[in-house]
């Protein structure tokens, strides 16, 4: 099963992406677009994983904890790695200071069960298309730079899901196998 743990956003900041998706989807037809529904922020990618492993994998993340929650503000647009042979078109953010620690966090405690550590510094954004091959045609790149700076909404999160993707003809399908809270109620 190919796993990814995440946070959710909110349908708020779905809605707001999509009115600007839609439109820059009609200049990028090549582009391989994430479906609005399928919006995330990925804290941890673990690809293919043993079915057999998935309680262990629960277990580890139950263990995960913060003092506060995570704050969002997603805001901007860009290209990974960047506009002249963009891989990634992206949605940006501006999260709290607790988020990176939490990420590493989940990284940690499931590398102590097998899965590798991130090889980049952890980076939170949400991918709104991958192109393959590389490129970018100039009236999305325009289009990018005049919303570079729009705000989409913003999410106070107390939770991360464990998420299995199936990879369809028609585009991912993500099922949430759990969610676990990671700030203590008070």
């Amino acid at each position: 099963m190919r796993l990814f743990v995440a946070i959710a956003i909110p349908s708020e900041v779905r809605d707001s992406l999509s009115v600007i998706l839609n439109d820059l989807r009609v200049i990028a037809p090549k582009g391989k677009w994430v479906r609005t529904e399928n919006l995330h922020v990925t804290l941890k990618f673990l690809g293919n994983a043993d079915p057999q492993k998935l309680e262990q994998i629960e277990g580890a993340l139950k263990t995960v904890r913060s003092s506060q929650p995570v704050t969002l503000d997603f805001r901007g647009l860009g290209f990974f790695p960047n506009e002249k042979r963009p891989r990634v078109f992206w949605g940006g953010m501006e999260a709290s200071e607790n988020l990176r620690p939490l990420a590493e966090s989940i990284g940690g405690c499931l590398h102590q069960i097998g899965f590798p550590l991130e090889k980049w510094p952890f980076t939170p954004h949400l991918t709104l298309a991958r192109f393959d091959p590389p490129g970018l045609p100039p009236a999305l790149a325009d289009a990018v730079k005049r919303h570079s700076s729009d705000n989409y909404g913003e999410a106070i999160v107390r939770e991360f899901h464990l998420i299995e993707s199936k990879l369809k003809s028609t585009g991912a399908e993500y099922t949430t196998i759990q969610s676990f809270p990671f700030v203590a109620e008070s």
